[in-house]
């Protein structure tokens, strides 16, 4: 029995952003959401990337043997990509994005996650999540330490383990399921599932509503809730062929990947190359002029009336000054700004609490040390020394402080452990609240209560 897939993707910057960093594609054989993060650090570009590079599976056949293969190394290769970018432009280091993708092949899905992006499946009217959150709640749920219900409200529920950033251990979990008629897929962002509750979006999927509207509901659902964050859904329906009016063969590209056009030549003729070019030719205007009154003087140009060459001088007046009141403006909320973002970084050798960015802009400095601490590096877990070292961003300064007290009792768990005859002290019970749009090599959840410290483990970063 030959299937396809009849879908419909949506994408809407939400309520509580100002630009939209996730980003869809939606073909006859692939589905894809990607969320980038890194703010002006590139999360749109990230998420373009990982899309455009994916994008070039939705123009080839795909063997139900070697589909898990090939959409695993399109993850690599997005991986890749996400490295040499950074490389060309180090402004852009700290970028990531989450993918769950869905590569068809014959009659079975191939599907692919890293992040905390969602795939769901409604089969027979009953909603089930199929990836598993890459997330510092879920960690606490999968211990044991929170409830499902708990993990809806924590405060750290947006701060993500795993995604892409370009490091070799990136790394996607993939599995393989047989479609059936009449099954719905959803891939979403978190803008979605971590704003509309399971019910409701069960609720929505089985209305009996085609894809795109479906889709448009769903968005609708988020931004009732607040939007505070980008929302990217596209939903699927697993369709017989020759059963109804056959789906459309046209790809869907929604988000940021709609507006940043992929650098991969191997893209150029895929649905995915021919649906941004369409989207960017729906954006381009005609910026052709009347030449009718043009040529007047023989130069090709109307000759400028008094009038006109008045409000010429006053333009170049008034608009150089308009721009440095601009500037000036803006860097002043800018640094107001810094001043209440903290991190915890290395003062020398000791863990210290700074005040303002984790990340200087060229030469200049846009921090100081706002606390000292005795806390030698040296004494840390390697694991937490190079996050140190790397700097560990916190929401508030009083995240920042319980880090540090966290990273106390560790530093006297690893002298313990590496000093003979010791006791070993009890571990710290507090985790530090985390920025939710920071990857996980600069933010990070606080140390787990329920892990020991090994010898092994200690050294600081060296």
């Amino acid at each position: 029995m030959a299937i396809a897939l009849n879908y419909a993707a949506r994408s809407d910057v939400g309520l509580g952003r100002t630009t939209n960093q996730d980003s869809g594609y939606a073909g006859p054989h692939l589905l894809v959401v990607a969320d980038g993060m890194g703010g002006h650090a590139g999360g749109d570009v990230a998420s373009s990337l990982a899309v455009g590079e994916m994008s070039v599976l939705d123009g080839e056949s795909h063997g139900s043997d070697d589909a898990a293969e090939h959409l695993r190394h399109a993850i690599e290769a997005s991986n890749e990509q996400l490295r040499h970018r950074v490389a060309d432009e180090p402004d852009l280091a700290g970028m990531g994005t989450t993918v769950t993708a869905i590569l068809r092949a014959g009659s079975r899905l191939v599907l692919a996650h890293i992040g905390d992006s969602r795939g769901y499946l409604l089969r027979e009217g009953r909603l089930t999540q199929l990836t598993k959150d890459h997330s510092y709640v879920q960690s606490l749920i999968d211990e044991g330490r929170i409830s499902p219900e708990e993990a809806e409200r924590h405060p750290q529920r947006s701060v993500i383990m795993r995604v892409l950033t370009g490091r070799d251990d990136d790394e996607a979990d993939v599995s393989v399921r047989e479609a059936k008629p009449g099954d719905r897929y959803l891939l979403c962002s978190d803008g979605l599932s971590g704003v509309v509750s399971h019910d409701t979006i069960a609720e929505t999927l089985a209305s009996g509503l085609d894809p795109d509207t479906t889709c448009q509901r769903l968005v609708e659902l988020a931004l009732r809730g607040g939007g505070p964050d980008n929302i990217t859904c596209l939903v699927a329906d697993v369709v017989e062929l020759g059963v109804g009016a056959a789906p459309s063969t046209t790809p869907q590209v929604v988000g940021a990947a709609a507006f940043h056009r992929p650098r991969r030549s191997s893209a150029a003729g895929t649905p995915a190359a021919r649906a941004a070019a369409l989207r960017a030719a729906a954006h381009d205007g005609d910026d052709s002029a009347d030449d009718s009154e043009d040529d007047h003087d023989g130069t090709g140009r109307r000759p400028l009336t008094d009038r006109e060459r008045r409000r010429r001088r006053v333009r170049w007046v008034a608009g150089p000054l308009l721009l440095v009141v601009l500037l000036a403006a803006g860097g002043l909320a800018a640094w107001r700004w810094s001043q209440q973002q903290y991190f915890v970084g290395a003062d020398g050798g000791t863990v210290a609490i700074y005040q303002g960015l984790s990340q200087d802009v060229g030469p200049v400095r846009t921090s100081h040390v706002l606390e000292s601490t005795t806390v030698q590096v040296a004494d840390l877990p390697t694991t937490w020394a190079r996050r140190v070292e790397a700097r560990v961003t916190s929401n508030s300064l009083a995240s920042a402080r319980e880090l540090v007290s966290n990273l106390e009792g560790f530093a006297a768990a690893c002298r313990a452990a590496t000093t003979p005859g010791t006791p070993t002290p009890g571990t710290p019970t507090a985790a530090p609240t985390d920025s939710p749009t920071t990857a996980p090599t600069t933010t990070t959840p606080a140390p787990s209560p329920s892990r020991t410290v090994a010898p092994e483990d200690c050294g600081g970063v060296g």
